[in-house]
């Protein structure tokens, strides 16, 4: 391979920072999962499992500071670890190795209670589940202004009307802050889904196959250090151990229960599908020939390569690019529910690259649809315009309950269909055609037809729907109007 005409080792290593993922490149996300951040989170279990031990008596405190002391990934060689990780298959076994002759060096007798009765994946489990919370974390933050944003655009516009569009053509009018309103419910559903797993990531700590027996067996041989009172040494240790993570505690160790991986793997999707399908209308909202809204606006967004009038909805579109992944590595992480024995083989391990990239890509969303929700630009003119496209066809819905009395249910609809289809025909307005029906022009005048052809006035109980959602939202304590939640 060659690069401006040196010559580069195929077998360099390359950075990921993100080229072909602008979804996620430079967010808050992405620094938390990160090979570095990796590193440190499998460090900051080995030094939990220490203080665990401490906790129940079977490390001396000495040890457990020595261990604290050099657990930082700026240590260790991440390249060779990486390189080393597939003689095992998985990165624990030479990061213990590593990092015992780390701890050694500073304190010999210390580097005997490094991953002490422990399993690669007790290790890697737990700091999964570090590094998803962190990344739940930002998304809640993110997803809490998103819905600030989108409830504070369902309110002033509740009484903004548009075409409402059903299999892509115009159906009944709309408001735009009906339509706001039912994002909003997106993102809270996902918000409150995001803050129920978050809560209830568990620690992983299990030994060689899910009975302790090691960290038990270390309790008996070892008898204490007189620093704490000695149980088992087995079950007594899940308490410390995931309180110094701050995880939940586990029932039982969850090597073949997959529930929490795949139940990531489904509140991930479900973000960014929320947040795409509100990326998904404003794509089509912010079309040419449509232009309701537009993304706000910012040096070189939307800009194309070939095209200098082009500004195109980039962040719409890094939203959607997000919601059409994830689900597919969502897929991944459900299908490892299947593991077979006490550990299986390649199941776990297929799980971690999805993951990450699961997390990355909804933190990323979440992070971008912030800025387009704070700033999305509302164009009413365009879509009064827009509304009158059809010149009153848009509810004859309405004329037909109207005149389903008069003329009969059928008959009715029949007529309204003939008429739109002479008004589209001729281009003249509709209620001009309507008012030559000798019928009708005998029930309604010229006047009275235009009222009930006008959009505004049939947008039903848009106005009540949109209260509810406030109502809804205003729960959570965030929304307020004039000094008071809704």
């Amino acid at each position: 391979m060659s690069m401006n005409g040196r010559k580069v080792p195929v077998s360099s290593v390359g950075t990921d920072a993100g080229l072909l993922a602008p979804t996620w490149a430079g967010t808050p996300a992405a620094a938390e999962v990160t090979d570095e951040a990796w590193l440190q989170a499998m460090l900051d279990v080995e030094v939990a499992l220490a203080q665990a031990q401490l906790a129940v008596g079977l490390t001396p405190a000495a040890a457990v500071a020595a261990i604290a002391s050099e657990a930082h990934a700026d240590r260790l060689d991440l390249v060779a670890l990486a390189h080393a990780a597939r003689a095992a298959a998985n990165p624990v076994v030479a990061l213990v190795t590593a990092f015992t002759e780390v701890v050694a060096a500073k304190d010999p007798a210390a580097a005997e209670y490094v991953h002490r009765g422990s399993t690669s994946q007790d290790i890697l489990d737990s700091a999964a589940m570090l590094i998803a919370r962190r990344v739940l974390t930002l998304i809640a933050t993110d997803l809490e202004r998103t819905a600030a944003a989108l409830a504070a655009l369902a309110d002033t516009h509740r009484h903004t009307v548009l075409a409402g569009r059903t299999l892509a053509q115009h159906a009944v009018p709309t408001t735009l802050g009906l339509k706001a309103a039912t994002w909003l419910q997106l993102v809270m559903d996902a918000l409150t889904r995001v803050r129920t797993v978050a809560s209830v990531l568990p620690a992983q700590l299990g030994g060689a196959a899910g009975t302790l027996a090691a960290y038990r067996e270390y309790a008996v041989i070892d008898g204490g250090t007189g620093e704490g009172g000695v149980g088992e040494g087995g079950v007594e240790l899940l308490a410390p151990f995931a309180e110094a993570l701050g995880l939940a505690e586990p029932t039982l160790p969850w090597h073949t229960v997959r529930t929490p991986i795949a139940e990531l793997g489904a509140v991930l999707q479900l973000v960014t599908g929320a947040l795409g399908k509100f990326a998904l209308d404003v794509q089509t909202l912010s079309r040419t020939e449509i232009g309701e809204v537009s993304e706000p606006a910012a040096t070189g967004r939307g800009a194309s390569s070939a095209m200098p009038q082009k500004r195109n909805p980039a962040l719409a579109t890094l939203i959607v690019s997000a919601a059409r992944q994830v689900p597919a590595y969502a897929l991944v992480l459900a299908q490892c529910l299947l593991a077979e024995d006490e550990r299986p083989a390649g199941a776990w391990h297929a799980e971690w690259q999805p993951l990450r990239e699961a997390l990355r890509l909804a933190g990323g969303a979440a992070h971008t649809a912030v800025e387009l929700a704070e700033g999305l630009n509302v164009h009413p003119d365009r879509m009064l315009a827009n509304l009158h496209l059809t010149g009153g066809a848009i509810v004859t819905e309405r004329l037909a309950v109207v005149l389903a009395p008069v003329l009969g249910k059928a008959r009715a609809k029949k007529l309204l269909a003939t008429a739109s289809a002479e008004a589209a025909g001729t281009g003249r307005p509709l209620s001009e055609v309507l008012s030559e029906h000798p019928r009708l022009s005998a029930e309604f005048t010229p006047a009275q037809l235009t009222e009930l052809l006008d959009p505004a006035c049939y947008t039903g109980a848009a106005d009540a729907l949109v209260d509810r959602a406030l109502h809804a939202y205003g729960k959570y304590g965030k929304y307020r109007d004039n000094g008071e939640a809704r």
